[in-house]
């Protein structure tokens, strides 16, 4: 309107510049499309509107993605940890344990962190969900006209829009324009055949016009709008709470789960630790201790070691226990005084078991000491009737 249609009127003004009616036609084309144009100027473009909004979409799918990132990589630690600590209770592992309890602390922290984010999150929203269009009508002040911003947010069928008046002075404006270009071409084509093409050129601007005319209609309806700003609600304030919520959940959950985790950790690490010394009460000289093996294999110089039981002779064992006494070296003889003492029995299975030295093959220190006294017993009773 501006450009294309003032050159067409500036040489169509100087080829009917004879013409006094034709002028006045010119003129009424040239004060229509000035109103025209001035209508259009007073639909807003909302460029600063758009560009918030784009920035705040494009921000929103970034901070949810590596939301969605965070999130998975949580999940993927939770269960891992989960299996290290199922691992370690089963073989008994206390390095396991130890390294699920310290990466246990790490994932109780996060859990707790994601849950007070999502709290923090699921409260903004609810508070946003519980009046949205006020809070809308709040931020656009200054920078959308109120009738405007409701117009879009609730689009009753019987609210007029805002831009109907402008649009019906472009339809109406452009018809009349159309009105004076199609007699023009009439009747003055006929006498003036350059003005054909310049009456032309403005019939195919305004049949464009009108075009996006419709167009702009189109755009301008509330529906499409409203119908976008309904689903953004929706997954807002339904879909995206009901997540939130889920992901709240989820976080106490784990929260819980770490914390009784790390408080039954010291328990199963005592656990592990009293096992451990219960393989280790064991006599070093314990013939039968596979440590004590492995000991006299790794150290050659040590002596030999001296075995609690002894298979010649039941004194002899004895001897062995206490290194101040003598010890016979007659097999025959202590084994047959054994059989006298012990009913007269030859059967080598009848002797005690201290007297024929043949101990449990593990022990600990204090049945060694019975075994002790009870044999010290044996020699006070028979050591005088049956002399080595």
């Amino acid at each position: 309107m501006q450009v294309d249609l003032e050159q067409h009127l500036a040489r169509l003004g100087e080829i009917f510049a004879a013409r006094g009616d034709y002028l006045q036609t010119l003129k009424f084309l040239h004060q229509t499309a000035g109103s025209i144009i001035v209508q259009m100027a007073g639909v807003p473009a909302w460029t600063g509107v758009t560009e918030q909004l784009t920035e705040l979409a494009n921000q929103t799918s970034y901070v949810e993605y590596y939301r969605w990132l965070s999130y998975l990589l949580l999940f993927t630690l939770d269960l891992v940890l989960c299996l290290l600590a199922c691992l370690g209770l089963a073989k008994r592992s206390r390095c396991l344990l130890a390294s699920m309890l310290c990466c246990g602390v790490l994932a109780l922290l996060l859990s707790w962190t994601s849950l007070a984010a999502d709290a923090a999150v699921a409260v903004g929203a609810s508070d946003f969900c519980a009046a949205p269009d006020t809070f809308i009508l709040n931020v656009t002040e200054g920078q959308v006209r109120p009738e405007v911003t409701r117009y879009y947010l609730f689009c009753s069928q019987s609210a007029s829009s805002p831009f109907q008046q402008a649009l019906t002075v472009f339809q109406r404006s452009l018809t009349a324009m159309q009105i004076q270009v199609a007699g023009l071409l009439q009747f003055a084509s006929p006498r003036f055949p350059t003005a054909e093409k310049d009456l032309l050129g403005i019939q195919l601007l305004l049949n464009s016009s009108e075009s996006s005319l419709h167009q702009l209609t189109a755009l301008l309806d509330c529906r499409g709008l409203h119908k976008d700003y309904l689903d953004a609600l929706a997954g807002v304030c339904y879909d995206g709470l009901e997540g939130l919520l889920y992901l709240g959940l989820f976080s106490l959950l784990a929260a819980l789960a770490f914390s009784i985790m790390t408080c039954l950790g010291p328990g199963a690490w005592k656990h592990c630790a009293r096992r451990d010394r219960d393989y280790d009460d064991i006599d070093d000289d314990d013939p039968f201790n596979p440590q004590a093996r492995r000991i006299a294999a790794h150290s050659p110089s040590r002596g030999q070691l001296r075995s609690f039981c002894s298979y010649s002779s039941g004194l002899g064992s004895q001897g062995s226990l206490h290194p101040t006494q003598t010890v016979s070296n007659a097999p025959v003889s202590e084994y047959m005084n054994q059989a006298a003492l012990f009913g007269g029995s030859p059967r080598y299975e009848n002797v005690p078991l201290i007297g024929r030295g043949s101990p449990p093959p593990t022990y600990s220190p204090s049945m060694r000491a019975t075994y002790l006294s009870v044999a010290d017993e044996h020699l006070r009773h028979y050591g005088n009737e049956f002399p080595a």
